[in-house]
């Protein structure tokens, strides 16, 4: 089997790796021309966690990964109104739960690619045409015919609009601009140490933690009712962001140029379907939970994981992407439904939600109570991989 993967990011290189592993010829042809340095800290656990560890790729993720002591929030003068222990979360998730930079989780599943792959930069898909017995993509100047397309290009998916259409039929806006970036600042990396540190703000909010080689990763959200990305991203940051106090002035000064900053809206993509013919949509491309639920790496690599396991398991690619999605759908809508019934809490538009934020995070300090809460900002638990990888054993005796 030949297999194109529109995307080298997370979900398009763990693709890669599921199907090139299990002897699929794989090309990836992604739009940027080298890997992207952009992007924020996030806790990787869940069914991409178990995917990882089938894969063989957790050992590196573990070492790339990060110690985070306790999530804090703190006040315009820097003082902590209150946190959430780590290791609170990490106890109900049996320890199975690392906090990893973007970045740094591509570089692992990029590091273990089979040689065999071609990973191809500077090669975004400009054209599709379903041939019926393959599908031919067109990469500027570079056409390459195959027996399948994963769209694994992120949630402004070019495959998702060349095959389905347009963006706005499936984007679902929820209210809130982000951003992150990465800069050196001494000072601010000493003052944050081993914590997640988030201003307690109405409306906006920044956060910093420390990373390797002494420099300081940056988080930002806005709320705001209007979608349109600005022209100039530092610009729009010093204007939102500028009259928090604490370190986000410091930190501000120092943003790097606006094309290295990351910075999207907070949006899902709701599909009635995630495929057609011989092309196959995967991770935020179809799926997209949105930031304020979280686990969107995870779910990506799962959701990788599962869509190779069923192109090797059937002869017909039709019922392979309908199995795929019918195990994957459930557990992403679930992911949504989460994320659109708690937007209004993710960043307090009031000082009574602010209020009710900070008891929350106590709350989960207390015994017994912590293991609840910590649950309910986790969300529901799925074993999709687990279930596959048992099925799998159990056919092979």
């Amino acid at each position: 089997m030949k297999v194109v993967v529109c995307g080298a990011g997370i979900t398009g290189l763990a693709v890669a790796n599921k199907l090139a592993g299990d002897g699929a010829e794989v090309v990836v042809l992604e739009r940027a021309p080298a890997p992207r340095e952009q992007g924020y800290m996030i806790d990787f656990f869940g069914a991409g966690f178990d995917a990882a560890e089938d894969l063989g790729v957790l050992p590196r993720i573990l070492q790339l990964a990060y110690r985070v002591d306790e999530a804090s929030l703190l006040d315009e003068r820097g003082r902590r109104r209150a946190g959430a222990r780590y290791t609170t979360f990490a106890r109900t998730l049996r320890d199975r739960l690392c906090g990893i930079m973007r970045p740094d989780l591509e570089r692992a599943l990029r590091e273990h690619l089979p040689s065999t792959v071609a990973l191809r930069f500077a090669a975004g898909v400009t054209g599709v045409e379903d041939l019926g017995d393959r599908v031919r993509v067109t990469a500027g100047d570079q056409v390459v015919e195959a027996d399948v397309l994963v769209g694994a290009d992120g949630i402004h998916s070019a495959v998702r609009r060349l095959v389905f259409g347009a963006d706005d039929q499936f984007l679902r806006y929820l209210g809130f601009h982000t951003a992150a970036f990465v800069f050196t600042d001494p000072e601010i990396h000493h003052a944050v140490g081993d914590r997640f540190c988030l201003t307690d703000t109405i409306g906006r909010q920044m956060g910093f933690y420390g990373v390797r080689d002494g420099r300081v990763a940056a988080f930002a959200v806005h709320r705001t009712d209007d979608s349109r990305l600005p022209e100039d991203t530092r610009a729009a940051l010093r204007e939102e962001y500028g009259s928090l106090g604490w370190l986000v002035p410091r930190a501000l000064r120092r943003c790097p140029p606006s094309e290295a900053v990351y910075y999207d809206q907070v949006a899902q993509i709701v599909m009635p379907c995630w495929s057609h013919g011989r092309v196959v949509l995967a991770g935020d491309a179809c799926s997209a939970v949105s930031l304020i639920a979280g686990q969107g790496a995870s779910l990506g690599v799962a959701g990788a994981f599962v869509l190779g396991e069923q192109l090797l398991r059937n002869q017909a690619v039709t019922d392979a992407f309908a199995e795929y999605e019918r195990l994957m759908r459930p557990v992403v809508e679930e992911k949504q439904q989460v994320a659109r019934r708690s937007a209004r809490w993710f960043l307090p538009e009031s000082a009574l939600q602010l209020g009710i934020r900070r008891a929350a995070l106590r709350l989960a300090r207390v015994p017994v109570l912590d293991r609840y809460v910590a649950g309910v900002l986790a969300g529901k638990s799925t074993a999709v991989v687990t279930n596959l990888r048992r099925a799998a054993a159990g056919a092979a005796r």
